[in-house]
């Protein structure tokens, strides 16, 4: 189902640039997404031989799906850096600490979309600003749909699943420390994952 807008190399005719999915117009609308069932949360090597994993336990957003003009569909999210879980909390004091994320001056990591589309199937790719501290940098996540349904509580709800490869460096998390045996502590590549269940505002009367 093309959620976004399509990618396309061949000239569509008149009538294929202007058809409509009736599917996809029902879907449009605004969503919240629904921290209770979703997840945003991050892999990185450490020491060289094996991965941490963590979350952010305390996160917002929206989505805006638009049927008609699917190039119009966006994603706001809004991450509290102090949520931060890996497990051990010690290290998810250092991650907060001025080593890393600076948790009380920067308490938000935010991204919001510029674009999005289709890359084949379900699969969709979302561009857009990622920011961790006061730095700004493009963000492009891969995301697979993975359909829509009314809850038993009569929510109707969208899902989508996906990930992207950043390196921390880029945003100003350069803490390192180097290991007897060669190389360092913490890799610089960093893999962002999402799970993410939304759910769709009511009509406004």
């Amino acid at each position: 189902m093309a959620l976004f807008n399509r990618k396309n190399n061949n000239a569509p005719s008149a009538a294929t640039a202007t058809a409509v999915d009736p599917a996809l117009v029902a879907l449009s609308g605004e969503y919240t997404i629904d921290p209770s069932h979703s997840s945003i949360g991050f892999t990185v090597r450490h020491a060289m031989v094996t991965n941490v994993r963590g979350s952010f336990g305390e996160h917002e957003g929206s989505l805006k799906l638009d049927g008609h003009d699917p190039a119009n569909s966006t994603a706001s999210i809004d991450v509290k850096i102090a949520s931060i879980d890996t497990g051990i909390a010690d290290r998810d004091g250092h991650l907060r600490s001025g080593d890393f994320f600076e948790a009380e001056k920067f308490p938000l990591m935010t991204f919001r979309s510029t674009h999005a589309e289709q890359l084949g199937g379900d699969t969709y790719r979302i561009t857009g600003d990622l920011t961790i501290k006061d730095v700004t940098r493009p963000l492009a996540i891969d995301l697979e749909f993975n359909g829509s349904a009314t809850d038993p509580y009569g929510n109707e709800r969208v899902g989508f699943e996906g990930s992207a490869n950043i390196l921390r460096s880029d945003w100003g998390l350069t803490w390192n420390a180097a290991l007897e045996t060669g190389g360092v502590m913490v890799s610089d590549k960093v893999k962002l994952n999402f799970d993410i269940s939304a759910i769709k505002a009511a009509p406004q009367a």
